[in-house]
């Protein structure tokens, strides 16, 4: 027969019931159980610590994802701002650029008018053959080598044309190149 204890072998053989061993093997049994139970005690303890950590981390990154969300979110508007309101100083600065090149244009235009003045000027001094001070207006005779009969007409009192202001008769009239 087997014994209790589980040991069976073929050249002893325990009765069943001896007192002393079946009580120490009891007594075996009961603590082996109760390790077992404390052993799975402790890893049901372990296995929820660890099921705890777990939700707190998920509940931590799900923070955390919420922040990088409204973070990103308030990036995207700034970053929308920030492009309007570079597409408004890109077209500011075209405008400008435009403004720049007109005048720029008007200046060489005077440039040249002047360049050109000062040009007939020598000519004229070089030329003139009289300077002549009516009512403290100045009169130059000659000044584009003419005739007598086509000075008499410039120095005309009943003209309001004088030889200054016939010099550039082809003169562009700009009065609205400061209306930006």
């Amino acid at each position: 027969m087997a014994s209790s204890g589980g040991n069976s072998s073929g050249s002893t053989q325990k009765l069943p019931n001896s007192g002393s061993e079946g009580d120490l093997m009891d007594q075996r049994k009961r603590k082996r159980m109760q390790s077992n139970r404390e052993s799975a005690r402790r890893s049901r303890q372990r296995k929820q610590n660890h099921i705890d950590e777990l939700m707190a981390q998920a509940a931590q990154l799900r923070k955390e994802n919420n922040q990088i969300i409204t973070t990103t979110n308030l990036t995207n508007q700034q970053f929308a701002k920030v492009e309007a309101e570079n597409s408004v100083l890109k077209a500011q600065m075209d405008e400008l650029t435009q403004r720049l090149q007109s005048l720029n244009e008007i200046l060489d235009y005077i440039n040249n008018t002047t360049a050109a003045a000062a040009i007939a000027t020598a000519a004229a001094a070089t030329t003139t053959t009289a300077c002549t001070d009516i009512d403290g207006v100045f009169e130059m005779d000659n000044l584009f080598g003419l005739d007598d009969h086509q000075t008499s007409y410039m120095n005309n009192s009943n003209n309001n044309n004088n030889s200054w202001n016939m010099m550039y008769p082809n003169q562009p009239i700009m009065a609205d190149m400061f209306m930006y």
